[in-house]
């Protein structure tokens, strides 16, 4: 449990390994739901067996496995859809009156803030959302591995800003929460990322779309286990 009034419960739902999260503030029981999606019946049980009230949903993107639950959370609680507005813009969907947001902005759940982040290159739009020193990273970051950039919208070179601008700018002991369970280990953190996460040893913008794009996927296969920078350059990969 949290010290700073919130709790994070996830559930691994779906086809796709995804992760969907619950944030739990503690002092009101007000709850978001964190990219809502294929087994719409499980989060609302969870949610009713820890005596939780969903009050708003947060979407880190609009890919489908992200959102095919929203309609099913809608017609079980009343909730207010959280989503950065180019990710918005991106989707194109008329979703009934969502909270568009931009980086920087907070939602309060109750005595608990959510900070959001936008972290673009995944979607044009794609968030994390920070809670005290932990980050809900959706497919933004995984535990040793990152989200694609080769589908509608996704950007390599925005991805390799935005993950050199999260080493830089959080902290070494913050807490990931990933989007999907394609790791050997469930969470980690940052610092555990930057130490063994391919991805995060590239200063290269070349070098990394290079291997995002054309190499990862050709040698590499989930579970993810960390792979060091060493581990690149013995197999010419930096």
């Amino acid at each position: 449990m949290s010290e700073s009034g919130f709790k994070i419960h996830a559930m691994e739902l779906g086809p796709m390994e995804n992760f969907v999260y619950l944030v739990e503030d503690l002092a009101s029981r007000r709850t978001a739901v964190v990219d809502p999606a294929w087994d719409v019946d499980t989060i609302i049980k969870t949610a009713n067996d820890l005596d939780l009230t969903i009050t708003d949903i947060l979407l880190t993107h609009s890919h489908n496995d992200h959102i095919n639950g929203i309609e099913g959370i809608l017609n079980n609680a009343s909730a207010e859809v959280h989503i950065l507005k180019p990710e918005y813009e991106f989707w194109a969907h008329e979703l009934d009156k969502p909270t568009l947001h931009h980086g920087g902005d907070e939602i309060s759940l109750g005595d608990s803030t959510i900070k959001i982040l936008h972290t673009p290159g995944h979607t044009p739009g794609s968030a994390c959302y920070q809670l005290g020193n932990e980050l809900i990273t959706g497919d933004t970051l995984f535990v040793f591995g990152c989200g694609r950039c080769d589908m509608s919208g996704g950007s390599p070179e925005k991805m390799y800003a935005t993950l050199k601008n999260m080493k830089q700018r959080l902290p070494e002991d913050m807490l990931i929460h990933p989007g999907h369970n394609y790791s050997v280990k469930q969470t980690c953190t940052l610092g555990e990322q930057i130490e063994g996460n391919p991805f995060m040893h590239f200063e290269d913008e070349q070098q990394f779309v290079n291997y995002r794009m054309h190499v990862h996927d050709k040698t590499r296969a989930d579970p993810y286990a960390a792979m060091s920078k060493q581990q690149l350059r013995v197999a010419n990969l930096l």
